[in-house]
């Protein structure tokens, strides 16, 4: 295995490990939303988010461990969001990482409640995390990203201009804060525990965006091309749900190639960082290869 992947797989490993403590062996949490907490929680996924909480705070010369708070609440929040996207009132998907969606093994009610939970429970780690002005400053750059002005607005957006088709310029606006605002928190909040400078966090937050881009640009690509036993969930949804995409606009090939230009401009955004950027690096570069 390649050196940055092992050092992904450590990042995964320190993030489950901390997430198990924090809710699964908590007598306070009532049982069955434990277990469907985690049934979506540990259900697999690549722990993008976390990872690069923790890598930019090192990269920014702090420990990984003191923006661990932060890694585990992004992944709930993340992991929030998905359940509610996958509801019947939304994308209504019945598969995700291959297998029922929350919804349908537990039922919409329970789905919705455990949503809810993960996204309040986030904030009361991350909270518990803050030791000084750097926490505080991670904790509002993930509120601000996943909330009313980032992901919330994207997805609201996404919402209710489903079916009627829009330009380039809404669909970017869709993807910069539906996907890539919380990408932008994960790596912007690590590199706050640091005490980044300014320009690194401009820097950091630039190569989030761009990378944001390619994730979802990427993600289009596959709803068309992928497979979906390799995906775990179905495939032609954004068609069958009438949705704008890259893929749409572009085609294809167009889309991978926006995909393409938004990681060279990832890539332009570390060069400062010289070798200490490598895990970075690679990772643009798997976000803009990768097949599922």
């Amino acid at each position: 295995m390649a050196d940055w992947l092992e050092k992904w797989a450590g990042y995964t490993r320190m993030t489950e490990d901390a997430l198990k403590a924090y809710l699964l062996d908590d007598d306070a949490i009532p049982v069955k939303l434990r277990e469907t907490m985690a049934y979506s929680l540990f259900a697999g996924g690549k722990r993008l988010r976390p990872a690069l909480v923790l890598a930019s705070c090192e990269l920014c010369g702090g420990e990984a461990k003191t923006a661990l708070p932060f890694a585990c609440g992004i992944e709930m929040i993340h992991t929030y969001s998905l359940i509610h996207d996958d509801l019947p009132a939304m994308d209504n998907d019945d598969f995700r990482r291959g297998k029922p969606t929350l919804h349908k093994q537990f039922g919409e009610d329970q789905a919705i409640l455990t949503g809810d939970a993960l996204l309040h429970g986030a904030f009361e780690i991350m909270l518990d995390g803050c030791h000084d002005f750097t926490g505080v400053n991670a904790v509002r750059r993930i509120a601000h990203a996943s909330g009313m002005r980032g992901m919330s607005a994207g997805q609201w957006v996404d919402v209710t201009l489903t079916g009627t088709g829009f330009d380039e310029a809404t669909m970017r606006y869709i993807h910069l804060h539906k996907t890539a605002d919380l990408i932008r928190g994960a790596i912007g909040a690590g590199a706050d525990v640091a005490g980044a400078s300014k320009e690194m966090l401009a820097r950091l937050d630039t190569y989030g965006q761009e990378i944001g881009y390619t994730f979802q640009i990427v993600d289009d690509v596959l709803d068309v091309e992928g497979d979906s036993a390799e995906l775990g969930k179905r495939v032609g949804s954004d068609e069958g749900n009438h949705k704008t995409t890259f893929v749409t606009l572009f085609g294809p090939d167009g889309a991978k190639e926006q995909a393409r230009l938004h990681t060279a401009r990832a890539l332009e955004m570390l060069e400062p960082f010289a070798e200490k950027g490598n895990f970075l690096r690679e990772l643009a570069l798997f976000l803009r290869d990768r097949k599922h």
